[in-house]
This record gives structure tokens, sequence and C-alpha cells, in this order.
């Protein structure tokens, strides 16, 4: 049947006169970006940018959106070749749910992006990419990511008893922007594999592009309870001197060497929710722009300062959450994890690179009552493993991929 359509349009093509399209059309749809053998237009970076401003999405939206659509080619790709395809029921649901987070009727919805000048096809087909490989990686990984009731206990900090746990680290955060990515994790391979806390801190001088770096990336003791749930079990599982795998992060990744673990009489609360801001300075981790976060650093003492620094600015360019921990991005809790209230931190870029995060800790909301239950704990650290997977795949993708510009 393939062969049979494929031969009607090659006919058809051959004796039907060719169509004149308006010369402003033909620029429109013509050739930006080939991932493989899949064409993404200029219509499609356009629409995408439009997407991403009615989503209020911080930093070069230019960039940001053609870096989304080769991966959307590489998911398409990878999707086709298993054979999956959402349904036109589950699509429809898919796109109703999205909408109902803004607590608004998918119609009512379609109508608010289309004023923002977006069509009901771009989004369509931004959910069913979205939708496809989320179910898509479920479906691949879901062996692998099945947490044992010891990796709860880990995560809840419990494996020593009425006791809390104590960890002392080194970190590396490699930048990896998608025109370094395949380097950065050549290096982060490299130096996963070493068990010298020596050979670490060299490393850490030399690549890192946190501020500890100057320390060799030495952190101090820190509750295993202020990193991300997904992870505690993987340092935990570290002796010392050995280094976890690769962490991708947004824009880079992360490598954390374990130098001791210990317990302390009094527990650290599991904190409920975390309130944290966002400021964003244009120029990435350019000595401009680093400059201006110092300078930025020096006013501020509090969350509530930064209305000041960000007052007559676009509302987009400071951003205040309060969330469960396991909703706050990895790079950003990675960050948190090290800050007190009051405290800052500028080693985290967005939009590839462009864009520097001004990150401060305002305060943690310690769980009260019974504490957290165990199955929210076990689908947050399934999550957060699936989405481990879903980034490593991701980069095998492109890194096999052929992407260029016509």
């Amino acid at each position: 049947m393939r062969a049979l359509i494929s031969t009607i349009a090659t006919t058809l093509a051959l004796t039907l006169p060719p169509i004149a399209l308006p010369t402003g059309a033909v620029a429109q749809f013509s050739p930006a970006i080939i991932v493989n053998d899949s064409v993404v237009t200029e219509y499609e970076i356009t629409q995408r940018e439009a997407l991403l401003r009615a989503f209020r999405t911080p930093g070069n939206l230019s960039e940001l959106a053609r870096e989304q659509l080769i991966e959307d080619r590489l998911k398409l790709q990878a999707l086709d070749r298993a054979g999956l395809r959402l349904s036109d029921d589950s699509l429809r649901t898919a796109m109703e749910e999205f909408a109902g987070r803004a607590d608004l009727q998918l119609d009512q919805f379609l109508t608010v992006l289309a004023q923002g000048g977006v069509s009901e096809e771009t989004f369509r087909d931004f959910v069913r990419v979205n939708v496809s490989w989320r179910d898509f990686i479920r479906s691949r990984y879901a062996d692998r990511a099945r947490v044992s009731e010891s990796d709860i206990d880990r995560a809840l900090g419990q494996s020593g008893g009425s006791s809390a746990i104590e960890v002392l680290l080194s970190e590396i955060i490699i930048p990896a922007p998608p025109p370094q990515a395949q380097q950065a994790i050549a290096t982060a391979n490299r130096i996963a594999q070493t068990t010298s806390t020596a050979t670490f801190e060299a490393e850490a001088r030399r690549v890192s592009a946190l501020p500890s770096r100057a320390q060799g990336g030495r952190l101090d003791w820190l509750p295993i309870t202020n990193y991300p749930a997904g992870l505690r079990g993987v340092i935990l599982d570290l002796a010392p001197g050995e280094v976890t795998a690769p962490i991708p992060i947004t824009n880079g990744v992360a490598l954390f060497q374990m130098r001791g673990v210990r317990e302390v009489p009094r527990p650290a609360p599991e904190p409920a929710a975390i309130e944290y801001a966002a400021f964003y300075i244009d120029g990435g981790l350019s000595e401009r722009a680093l400059r201006e976060a110092a300078q930025i650093d020096a006013r501020v003492d509090t969350c509530d300062d930064l209305y000041g620094v960000a007052r007559g600015l676009p509302a987009e360019q400071l951003q205040r959450d309060t969330l469960p921990p396991a909703q706050i991005p990895q790079d950003v809790a990675l960050e948190l994890a090290k800050l007190d209230p009051g405290e800052t931190s500028y080693a985290l870029t967005r939009a590839n690179g462009n864009t520097l995060v001004f990150l401060m800790m305002c305060s943690r909301t310690p769980t009260l009552g019974d504490g957290p239950d165990r199955d929210t704990i076990r689908t947050q650290l399934t999550g957060q493993r699936l989405e481990t997977y879903a980034s490593a795949l991701l980069a095998d993708l492109r890194a096999a991929a052929t992407i260029r510009t016509p």
C-alpha cells in the first residue's frame, strides 16, 4: 500500500503543473534545519517562538525554538522506529489536560494561543510529541526505573534510624549547551572513572562552571534531605572517592564525588516545599553577565529585595516559586541544596547557555504531621529516574544524528 501511494504521489508531482506561491509563502515554508532526512521549516520555528512566548519562557526564544524542534524531530524518528503513535482520543485528552493547568477549557486555551499568533496545529504537534515521548520512555525504561523499599528509605533519610544523614561531597558542573554537549559528556565520562580526590579537585578547577571550583569543588557537610529525592540513593551508594555517573541537567552535566558520610543526632526535617526566586540575565556565563549578577548579589539580602531589581523590567525576568522538592528542576534543586535562606547562586543557564540564572533561596517549609507518603515518594523517584534515562537517550540520538542547515 505504501509503495502504491508513493507511486501515485510521484506521478501527480510529474504530471500536474506547479502551483505558484507568493514569495513570502515560499520563504515561510523553506527548510531551515534538516535533522537526518526530516525538515524543520522557518514557519515551524516562528510558530514555536510564538508558543514559547505565550508560555512566558525566558531566554533567547529563537535559539530555544530551534533546539526544541531539533529534539522533537529526533524524538519523532525514535517513535516511528518503535511503531508508536498517539490516538486521536488520547491526543485530545492530553490537550484538554494541558489547558486545564491554566484553568481553561481547551477552546478557551486555543483562543488565547491564537491571540498570540499560535495555530492550533502547532499546539497539537507540541502536545503530541511530548506525550508520545513520555509514554515511550515509560514503556522502555519501566523495569530499570523500578523503586525498591530501601530506595524510598534512603530518599526519606531513614536508613540511619532516628538519626539524620549528612554527606560531604565535591561537585563539578560542566557547561553543555548543544554545540558543546558531546565534548562535555565525554569529559564527564572520563572524570566519572576517577577515585582520586586530588584528580577530581584538579578537574573541578579546570572545567567546572561553579564558584566552588576555586576550592576544587569541595562542599561542606549537608543533610542528604537537601538533595533531590531521586539522587539520594545514588549519592549514598557511593564509597569514599567514588564519583557518580554523569547527571544530565539543563545546558550542563553534573558530577559528585563522595568524601564522607556521617549521622547526626538531630534529624533535619524533610522540606515539604521550597520557596526560591530566579532572576534572568542575558549573556549566560559571560564576564558582563557574571559582573551584573555579582552587583545584584551585593544589593539584595532577601528574595523580596529582587522586586526592586526587577522594577520596570518584563514580568517574566523575575520568577518566584514555592514548590514541592520533586517539582523543582533538577539543576535548580542541586544548587538550592547548598543554599540557606538569603544565599544566592549564579552558576546555571537557560536558553542554550545564553541566559544566566541568578538563583536565591527564600525559605524551606518543613514537612508537618506524619511525613511524606511512601507512594508519593515512589512516584517521584520513578519520574526522576525516567527523566534521567530520557535525557541520556536524547543525547545519544543527537550524537548519532546528522543535523545541518540547507
